[in-house]
């Protein structure tokens, strides 16, 4: 074909450009050099390299992919071509960088960014090393696209094991420490920060051989028709699961433990969000007015310090949810004609108001102002008083399987039919007879009741809760991992509360990009896959009916 090399050329340059920009960005906001003081695998690479890698990788193989119906010498060219342009680009930077001052302008263009970038050299040598490892990345991005699904879904899970293992490296030398049968695989396993090479060649013959048993589990399955799982395996795959909940915080320490909590916390909230947005359709970013109202009633109830009640927590528990499911339904009266983004507003200003209430000195001798409310009482259950990581776990865990319980039971109900049709169109489902003034107020309600009981436990599990807890930012949080997990679904919160909290807590050195890493994973959701992470059957369904259309558009599964 005549416009073939044209084609190969204008695509690797969009591509190398996009990825190359993504960089120099990740280098001029200071990622790479802070990630560079981690190594992946010791003395080989190290963090901040493999954002530079995976730039490189994901551009190729994006550029090489758009071209997989020319020719497979097309593909290696884009490939090339495309890591040549980004090596290229970090080049000029590092040109630019050595040239002259500019660290008035980007504060973070130091000498260790561009030592990171040189691979230690000379500028010069630095700089066609830059291109000589752009194009290897190119070429090994566009060669994936000639292996077999199987074969390119294995080497894509090494690289992923071994990066997240590495990255996470520290932690884990910690957690395996403890356990005194493998504590000996220590030093062979990690080396430094990261792993060591025989550490790393070890993770990828694990992930290697789980992939090859789950291709023939699954071919078997195939070849057999696969029947589907009887109640007794079912069972079974429930009660281990719940054996390893159970024992999780006591196997891997106190600190994760305090990240479990976390995320439980925000799963919790995640739940009744998913109610009020996922199954109902009802865009509320002021959700955390009522995680705010839960903790504040808690206080109020249960604190000797402001001298209003002394009851003890689980005495006091019902009051706050029942409070909380009022305030669910006291706001969901002045919106039930409002729909899309008016709703939205509205219900942000909700969030806002009982923050800046809390805040308010009118309300100071119940709500204890700008200082809060300490000596809030703990759970006690017979002897035991639930005051540290470990004991509080296994409270929001029976929390977290009760709202999950009730989600489960109220999606297959007729109300969770009612709502889901709403969701899909307020006007025919008031047409088919959906008494659309009680469905909503009733997917607030139960919303607003597992938010509540989220603030009561994070009300105990601080012991102290102050306004300034409950900014807008928890709100978008929890909404956030409902878009990534995927919306209406309840396995989708579990995951993407895992995603969007537990890895950031677990890495709480780099929390400084983290909401730059936020909206970095929005785009990509977005763009690749709407539906989110783990959607429920509905939407999944109606993302491939969009992805099969003759345009090739796709619809993100967010309601209207």
């Amino acid at each position: 074909m005549k416009t073939q090399p044209a084609t190969v050329f204008q695509t690797s340059m969009r591509f190398g450009l996009i990825g190359g920009g993504a960089a120099v960005l990740f280098s001029l906001v200071g990622m790479v050099e802070v990630f560079g003081q981690r190594t992946i695998i010791g003395g080989v690479v190290s963090m901040g390299q493999a954002f530079v890698a995976i730039a490189m990788l994901l551009s190729a193989y994006a550029a090489a992919r758009q071209l997989s119906s020319v020719s497979s010498s097309a593909m290696l060219t884009a490939g090339g071509l495309t890591g040549v342009t980004v090596g290229a680009l970090l080049a000029a930077l590092v040109l630019l960088g050595t040239s002259i001052n500019i660290r008035d302008v980007f504060v973070s263009a130091s000498p260790p960014l561009f030592e990171l970038l040189s691979f230690g050299q000379s500028p010069v040598p630095g700089m066609l090393l830059l291109l000589v490892a752009g194009m290897t990345m190119g070429l090994a991005a566009a060669a994936l696209l000639f292996l077999s699904p199987a074969m390119r879904s294995t080497a894509i899970s090494v690289l992923l094991a071994v990066g997240v293992v590495g990255l996470l490296a520290d932690l884990l030398r910690i957690i395996i420490s403890q356990w005194a049968y493998v504590a000996p695989l220590v030093e062979w396993v990690f080396s430094g920060k990261g792993l060591s090479v025989p550490g790393a060649l070890a993770i990828a013959a694990v992930v290697i051989g789980l992939d090859v048993l789950a291709n023939r589990r699954r071919n078997k399955a195939h070849n057999l028709a696969a029947l589907p799982a009887t109640a007794l395996q079912k069972r079974m795959r429930t009660g281990a699961l719940m054996a390893l909940l159970l024992v999780l915080p006591l196997l891997l320490g106190t600190y994760v433990s305090e990240v479990l909590d976390q995320v439980g916390l925000y799963v919790l909230m995640g739940l009744g969000l998913n109610v009020v947005v996922g199954f109902a359709g009802l865009l509320d970013l002021g959700y955390v007015g009522f995680f705010a109202i839960g903790a504040y009633v808690m206080g109020m109830l249960t604190s000797p310090e402001l001298g209003l009640a002394s009851l003890s927590w689980w005495s006091a528990l019902p009051i706050a949810v029942g409070v909380t499911v009022l305030a669910g339904m006291l706001l969901g009266v002045p919106v039930l004609n409002m729909r899309g983004d008016y709703l939205a507003i509205v219900t942000l200003g909700f969030g806002e108001i009982i923050r800046l209430l809390a805040l308010s000195d009118a309300l100071r001798p119940w709500t204890g102002g700008s200082q809060g409310i300490q000596l809030i009482a703990k759970p006690v259950v017979g002897t035991v008083v639930l005051d540290d990581q470990l004991k509080l776990y296994y409270l929001i865990l029976a929390g977290c399987l009760l709202a999950g319980f009730i989600s489960s039971r109220l999606r297959d109900s007729r109300l969770g039919r009612a709502w889901m049709a709403m969701r899909e169109d307020e006007d025919v489902a008031q047409a088919i007879g959906i008494n659309l003034v009680a469905t909503k107020l009733l997917a607030f309600s139960v919303g607003a009741a597992f938010g509540g009981l989220s603030g009561a436990i994070f009300a105990a599990k601080l012991g102290a809760i102050y306004p300034n807890s409950f900014g807008l930012l928890i709100s978008i949080n929890v909404l956030a991992l409902l878009i990534i997990g995927g919306m209406g679904s309840i396995r989708g919160v579990i995951v993407g509360a895992l995603v969007l909290v537990g890895l950031p807590e677990l890495l709480r050195e780099f929390a400084e990009f983290r909401l730059l890493v936020y909206g970095a994973l929005l785009v990509m959701m977005m763009l690749y896959r709407p539906q989110g992470l783990w959607p429920e059957e509905a939407r999944k369904l109606e993302a491939h009916g969009d992805g099969d259309n003759s345009n090739g558009d796709q619809t993100a599964a967010i309601p209207a």
